[in-house]
């Protein structure tokens, strides 16, 4: 970012928020990163996707899709970790129509990140139908997570439902992300017990995507590598339009990514590498949480004051950029207008959309 850059958004910001940012900014020069100056005009990004993971409530900053705009930002995913049923309502609100137009009029692509289980295969059908949900490790029929994917008839139910979703929350880009219940087991019947959970979700992927290509050709589904889901598929191969996404909760943000070795470290980078092996690396995704306040909040209210660490963001760009990945998302969650009024304007913004627009493969 120039001088020119600053000087023109200036305006915008307290004078903390705009000494704070020039610090931000000075120590990425100091660390050698590749952010700062600019990109040449006209070159086009390495990073296709840059984007936000925000849930409805972060709207009340109500300006969201300017600011990710002029971050340079590409898209703002929508989630909500209790349930779609939350943005489903968002965007048929006059509010949630509005953010649509916002994004619309800025050139801003919008997706939707859920995990989606619960309202694809309704748990109200557990009394009559327990076949259709997963067994647990006691050999018992339980509607507490995910289903059994060797049930015909519960995926058939999971598609109807996921058509009517994507129906109401079509995402601008294609992309569809439904992701299994929030790092919750999977089926352990006979018939799963050898599939491991990773495996498991892609049988529902592979099934998902072929129903999504009847009403969108050009829809893509995301494979969530998270938390039980972490390790590659073992057994199973993705069909073509099933993409990576990794998302590496458990890591640390006090060093970069690459650093981070050893036995006893989770979500260790050697994972992302063995998804690689099996998913098409041009089209993966990286789910980060540099920008999420909720998970430095222990995800509770009061949010804390994001602790940004321009040297590990950089350095972490390098290491999936070197990959060959090309999409590269964050939640932002808890960034909202409260936040803003306990701690002031979410400058990291900038170097967080700046660090993604102008990174080169050296």
């Amino acid at each position: 970012m120039t001088v020119a850059h600053l000087n023109a958004n200036r305006m915008e910001l307290s004078k903390r928020d705009f000494l704070k940012l020039i610090s931000t900014l000075a120590a990425g020069n100091a660390a050698g990163c590749s952010v700062v100056p600019a990109a040449k005009s006209g070159a086009p990004s390495f990073f296709k996707t840059r984007g936000v993971v925000l849930i409805p409530d972060d709207l009340t900053l109500v300006d969201w899709p300017e600011r990710a705009h002029r971050a340079g930002l590409t898209t703002i995913g929508l989630h909500h970790s209790a349930s779609p049923k939350v943005v489903i309502d968002f965007v048929r609100s006059e509010r949630g129509q509005t953010f649509l137009e916002q994004c619309r009029a800025l050139g801003l692509q919008v997706e939707y990140e859920l995990h989606a289980m619960r309202e694809l295969l309704p748990r109200n059908l557990f009394a009559a139908n327990p076949e259709f949900f997963r067994m647990n490790e006691k050999g018992e029929r339980t509607p507490d997570a995910n289903f059994c994917v060797h049930s015909g008839r519960a995926l058939e139910i999971v598609a109807e439902n996921a058509l009517a979703m994507a129906e109401l929350l079509r995402p601008t880009t294609g992309r569809y992300f439904y992701w299994g219940d929030d790092a919750k087991a999977w089926c352990q019947c006979p018939k799963c017990r050898g599939l491991s959970e990773s495996d498991q979700a892609l049988v529902l992927e592979n099934y998902l995507l072929a129903k999504l290509r009847r009403i969108d050709d050009r829809a893509q589904l995301a494979h969530l590598a998270y938390s039980n889901t972490l390790q590659p598929p073992k057994q199973l191969w993705p069909a073509p339009g099933i993409f990576l996404e990794y998302a590496p909760i458990n890591r640390r943000y006090d060093m970069p990514y690459h650093l981070q070795t050893g036995p006893s470290v989770k979500d260790a980078l050697d994972l992302l590498d063995a998804n690689l092996e099996i998913f098409d690396r041009s089209s993966a995704q990286v789910l980060e949480y540099w920008l999420d306040v909720s998970r430095f909040s222990k995800w509770r209210k009061p949010a804390v004051r994001l602790p940004w660490n321009a040297d590990v963001f950089e350095a972490d760009l390098g290491t999936y950029g070197k990959r060959g990945l090309r999409h590269v998302t964050s939640f932002a969650v808890f960034i909202d207008a409260d936040y803003v009024s306990r701690h002031g304007e979410p400058v990291e913004l900038i170097p967080y959309g700046r660090g993604l627009s102008n990174w080169r493969l050296k």
